[in-house]
């Protein structure tokens, strides 16, 4: 992986670096779905590539018929795939948009859901997409023995993923969304939930970051010193110890995790430790994303106030 030198301007498109699904993102806006079968195809076996190439695809797919269309035409483990994740987030959409059709494009999703995961029982993903909807319902599975707020919430559609795939990055913050206040969660909740999830993880793993991603869902400027939270030394540990132990690991990636890596930066910026930031800043190269800095404000303008901080260039 090589995000590749920072050359004045932001690159804010999902596929970042992901070479190949750039290319399939053009094909796909274009109608034509015979690159994203062989883009797909190949993550068989790395789960979280698959993740991220299918949520991005479905970005592109969800205003057309391509994924009917694909289906139709061509019902293989892909297709199917696909036109789960664009079910689901035409429904999410509706769902937030108080839309008079959400139920229905629920019911849809979870169909479209269902049959992805009958046509390739190993694959997590048709399963994690299901997942991102159980924030529209507050389900009730009781929690497991070790956290102190112990919150009902989607458990067992999250064990299920685990059993499947036990680190899978987006299963766990889709569930951690499900404990977020403005899905009917609440702070502590959502703490307890990141703290609990980001400790059974690996010390080099991005679930690391889960504490530092429900940290910024927490943000409250109207609080006194809410600036300077992440000063406080469990939160600047915990920021430097993902940069210790995940980072050196970034040469083994097939696209640059920039979602993550700005989480980390920005945590670091935030808790003054400019030096370790401008190394995440240069593993992140061009590459933007809106979360975190849309929760402090224009997305580019804190983006950029934070490169300024470590002495890095800006665009004009």
């Amino acid at each position: 992986m090589a995000a590749g030198l920072f050359e004045g301007q932001y690159v804010w498109h999902p596929a970042a670096d992901d070479r190949l699904l750039a290319s399939v993102c053009v094909d796909v806006r274009a109608g034509r779905y015979r690159s994203a079968h062989e883009a797909l195809a190949e993550t068989r076996g790395d789960f979280g590539l698959r993740a991220h190439r299918s949520l991005v695809l479905a970005s592109e797919a969800a205003d057309s018929d391509l994924a009917e269309r694909w289906l139709a035409e061509e019902p293989t483990p892909e297709a199917a795939l696909l036109w789960a994740r664009v079910a689901v987030l035409r429904a999410l959409r509706a769902a937030d948009a108080h839309d008079e059709r959400a139920e229905a494009l629920e019911r849809i999703a979870l169909t479209a859901c269902d049959r992805a995961a009958t046509v390739n029982p190993a694959d997590p993903t048709p399963w994690v997409a299901r997942l991102a909807m159980a924030r529209l319902h507050r389900l009730t599975d009781p929690a497991p023995r070790g956290l102190l707020t112990a919150p009902p919430g989607p458990w067992r559609l999250f064990a299920h993923v685990l059993s499947l795939d036990p680190f899978h990055r987006e299963a766990h913050h889709r569930f951690l969304a499900c404990f977020f206040t403005r899905h009917g969660g609440s702070v502590n909740a959502a703490w307890d939930v990141a703290a609990f999830l980001g400790q059974r993880a690996p010390a080099d793993s991005p679930l690391r970051l889960l504490p530092l991603v429900a940290l910024v869902e927490s943000y409250n400027p109207t609080q006194l010193l809410a600036d300077r939270v992440w000063e406080q030394p469990q939160w600047r540990s915990t920021a430097l110890a993902i940069y210790q132990n995940w980072l050196p690991t970034m040469p083994g990636y097939r696209f640059t995790p920039v979602l993550d890596l700005a989480y980390l930066a920005h945590a670091l910026v935030m808790g003054k430790r400019e030096f370790e930031a401008r190394a995440v800043f240069a593993a992140m190269g061009p590459y933007a994303s809106r979360m975190p800095w849309s929760a402090f404000g224009e997305p580019a303008d804190q983006l950029s106030r934070a490169r300024r901080a470590c002495g890095l260039p800006v665009p004009p």
